[in-house]
C-alpha cells in the first residue's frame, strides 16, 4: 500500500471497529473534563475515573474547587501520581476560571494553554470533547501507532499532529483521535505489537519482518 491507501484503509477499518467511540474520561461538563484530562497525565483513564468521583463530590465547579486547599486536593488525587504538581494546577486554573472567566471554561486554545497544568494536548482534548472543536490531540500512544502505520516520521508529537491533520479530513479528527486510542489499547499496545503483530500492522505492511524502531517524543 502507498500512504494514501494506508490512510483510507485505516480510516475505514477504525470506523468499522469503533463506529461511535465513547469519551474515556467520566465528566459532566467542560470543567470536570478539564480536571480529569489534567489528572490523566502519566495515569490511566481507569484510575482517573476511580479518583474523580471523590474529588468532584467535594468540588465539581471552579468556585467550589477554590474553597479547597492545595493540600486537600492533593490528598484526594494522590493515587493518580504527580499529585503535588497536579493539585497546584487544579487549584491555579480554578482560580483563573473564577477570576477571569466567571467560572466558565473558555473554548479557546491559547486561553487554555495559558492555565497552570494545561498543555497543548490537554487543551486539544477539552476543545474536541467538551466543545466539538476540530483538533487532533496526540499523546505518546498515538505517536507510537502512527509511526508503526507509516503515517509520520515525526520526532515529536507536534510534528506528528501536523502530519495527521494534513492526511485526514478535519471532520474526522475528533473521532479518529479516539478510535486510534481504543485500537492501541486493544490491539497495538507497546508490549503486544512492535509493528509486525497486530492486524492493522500486518495488513498495512504484510512483508514487514523487523520491528519498527520508534522515534520517541
Amino acid at each position: 500500500m502507498n500512504k494514501a491507501e494506508r490512510v483510507q484503509y485505516i480510516r475505514q477499518h477504525l470506523a468499522e471497529l469503533y463506529p461511535d467511540p465513547p469519551i474515556p474520561l467520566d465528566h459532566k461538563d467542560p470543567f470536570t473534563l478539564l480536571v480529569a484530562v489534567l489528572l490523566s497525565a502519566q495515569c490511566t483513564d481507569e484510575r482517573v475515573n476511580r479518583i474523580t468521583p471523590g474529588l468532584f463530590a467535594s468540588a465539581d465547579t471552579p468556585e467550589a474547587m477554590c474553597r479547597l486547599s492545595v493540600a486537600e486536593i492533593q490528598s484526594i488525587i494522590r493515587p493518580c501520581g504527580l499529585a503535588p504538581m497536579k493539585a497546584k494546577g487544579i487549584a491555579g486554573l480554578s482560580r483563573i476560571l473564577v477570576d477571569q472567566y466567571e467560572g466558565g471554561v473558555p473554548a479557546d486554545m491559547k486561553a487554555l494553554e495559558a492555565m497552570p497544568g494545561v498543555g497543548h494536548k490537554t487543551a486539544s482534548v477539552v476543545l474536541a470533547q467538551a466543545f466539538g472543536r476540530p483538533t487532533f490531540p496526540v499523546d505518546t500512544h498515538i505517536h507510537r501507532l502512527v509511526q508503526r502505520w507509516g503515517l509520520s516520521s515525526g520526532k515529536n508529537v507536534v510534528q506528528t499532529e501536523r502530519d495527521l491533520k494534513r492526511l485526514f479530513p478535519e471532520s474526522s479528527w475528533n473521532e479518529l483521535h479516539l478510535q486510534i486510542i481504543f485500537y492501541g489499547r486493544e490491539y497495538c499496545t507497546a508490549r503486544r505489537c512492535d509493528g509486525t503483530v497486530c492486524p492493522m500492522c500486518r495488513t498495512l505492511y504484510p512483508s514487514r519482518k523487523r520491528a519498527v524502531v520508534l522515534k520517541k517524543p
